[in-house]
């Protein structure tokens, strides 16, 4: 049973609440609705625990999903505001005066002419962490510039990495930059801020996550190895990146794949007679016959289906495995085993991730509803500036 300090008009007092906890129990979010990366960092905060109110505008925003689908904001709660109505901007100063961290995705100059950027926002809270999320970053020429993922990682060159040589370059949907270079590490910052604010002398800050940024830092092993003549600048020609004929992935008698990655020599000779190569196939560490290996390794995976190949290499340390789809991965025996993907009010989703031994993490709500949780905030968080009425709808 967690006894959590609130926030009361007569000071702080204890409450007794049974629902799991993880191991940011007791901080408070605000997130400032917004699409992307924004929603998936405040999710993984609320994940681990976190107290997230996001604060959505009067009809909605994002891509158009369903608000009660929307996974990328599972246990957190919502409230309404117009931040152009008078006291929009107010009320959400009042959030952040009770909050540890406040993400916000806007283009840069935007939250400070809505009246809450970080000035505002430091100044009724001096210990708040602002976290704000862009592509661009809040400087340099391109910072008030639109944007996505893929032009995010396109000039980074991380985009240049992905796909086959002589071919276009193949979008690895958003995951590489929208929540790699972007979500994780807005919530790397902005715990690292709430660290530096909670220690004796620590004040809070502003942590200025870009995509750009974070997307170049992930290829940090590939600069080196490029500096060490070891990576190639160029698509599909190196060991990590599908020129490896014995790092990548093959089609299927039916149509399927399976991915395989046996690097050491102890593995690949597994994977070698697994895979019934003969024993003229071409040496793997002949850079020149890699072409004449692959093609070895592609007609023999050529001769059974995904389940056949998958049987195969069933408890070996071959390092293969068949490439599953969305809808496919929440059956895979070993994820079921480690409870992976979970079921929350009717939704199969990722579990929460990572685990933690003492304070274990969990689903314990669904998406948040635009403004259903309105007065339950406002009670627990002491705002009663944002309360609802009975005439207005949820809409303050």
């Amino acid at each position: 049973m967690l006894h959590r300090l609130c926030h009361t008009s007569g000071g702080l007092v204890a409450r007794a609440e049974s629902v799991p906890q993880g191991p940011l129990t007791g901080v408070r979010v605000v997130e400032l609705a917004g699409i992307g990366p924004g929603p998936f960092a405040a999710m993984l905060l609320a994940d681990l625990g976190a107290d997230v109110v996001r604060v959505d505008r009067p009809g909605g925003a994002g891509l158009g999903i369903d608000p009660a689908l929307d996974l990328t904001n599972r246990n957190k709660r919502s409230v309404v505001l117009d931040l152009k109505s008078a006291d929009g901007p107010a009320r959400v100063l009042d959030l952040a005066e009770r909050a540890d961290i406040l993400i916000e995705g806007y283009r840069p100059g935007v939250a400070e002419r809505l009246g809450v950027g970080p000035d505002a926002c430091l100044a009724r809270n001096p210990r708040l962490v602002y976290g704000r999320m862009t592509g661009w970053g809040q400087d340099g020429p391109l910072a008030p510039r639109a944007g996505h993922d893929v032009a995010y990682i396109a000039v980074t060159g991380t985009l240049s990495m992905f796909g086959r040589p002589g071919e276009p370059p193949t979008v690895p949907a958003n995951l590489v930059g929208d929540y790699a270079g972007g979500s994780l590490y807005l919530v790397v910052g902005v715990l690292a801020a709430l660290q530096h604010a909670r220690t004796p002398g620590g004040a809070g800050q502003v942590v200025d996550a870009a995509i750009v940024d974070g997307a170049a830092h992930l290829a940090t092993m590939i600069h080196g190895m490029l500096a060490d003549g070891s990576w190639q600048d160029r698509r599909g020609a190196n060991l990590l990146d599908g020129g490896c004929p014995f790092y990548g992935t093959y089609e299927t008698a039916d149509g399927q794949y399976m991915a395989v990655g046996p690097l050491e020599q102890r593995f690949y000779e597994e994977f070698s007679a697994l895979l019934g190569l003969a024993d003229d196939a071409p040496d793997r560490t002949d850079l020149t016959r890699w072409s004449d290996l692959r093609a070895a390794v592609a007609g023999r995976f050529l001769t059974r289906t995904r389940t056949e190949w998958t049987e195969v290499f069933d408890g070996s340390d071959a390092c293969v495995a068949p490439v599953l789809s969305l809808r496919e991965a929440p059956h895979h025996p070993h994820l079921t085993a480690r409870a992976t993907f979970v079921e929350h009010g009717g939704l199969t989703q990722p579990a929460p991730a990572p685990r933690f031994s003492a304070t274990p993490v969990s689903v314990r709500r669904g998406p948040a509803v635009p403004g259903a949780d309105t007065d339950e905030v406002a009670d627990d968080w002491d705002v009663p500036g944002i309360r609802t009425s009975s005439t207005d709808d949820n809409r303050l």
